[in-house]
């Protein structure tokens, strides 16, 4: 699975107009289910994120995890993290056909939630739009093929 980790002060999504998901301080997750990608990864993506120390501690330096500040998560379906750059449009087969990506992007989310997060969502496969306010700018990428 491939994710891009904002530390935010807020960020919310809104599907047609109607907010459907909105946190405050915490972290925004753009995430993607890749090919072959199942319940594993998704654990293990979940796990790597909780334990990110990206959070600035009373010296200011990044020293502390989601856990240590409390913060929430708001976690947003992105199958373009698949994107395939070979030519000048994108391709997609690099991701999960979409049961399989709805199937592990909830699996995702209720695995943040069983971390003990505050865990908001977008709706899969819906035209969203989100917005966020980027703190620091501290943006994350992982990709379990690496992890």
């Amino acid at each position: 699975m491939r994710a891009v980790v904002q530390r935010v002060t807020e960020a919310r999504v809104t599907v047609k107009g109607d907010v459907i998901g909105q946190i405050g301080p915490g972290l925004m997750i753009l995430v993607c289910a890749m090919q072959g990608d199942g319940e594993p990864e998704a654990d293990r993506l979940a796990e790597r994120i909780a334990k990110l120390r990206i959070f600035k501690d009373e010296a200011g330096k990044m020293n502390l995890s989601l856990r240590d500040t409390q913060g929430s998560v708001l976690v947003v379906s992105q199958f373009t993290l698949a994107a395939d750059l070979r030519g000048n449009r994108p391709g997609f087969s690099y991701a999960a056909p979409p049961a399989e990506g709805r199937r592990l992007y909830e699996h995702f989310a209720a695995r943040m939630r069983a971390e003990g997060f505050a865990t908001e969502t977008g709706e899969f496969g819906a035209d969203m739009a989100v917005n966020l306010v980027n703190d620091g700018p501290v943006t994350i990428w992982l990709d379990t093929a690496t992890l």
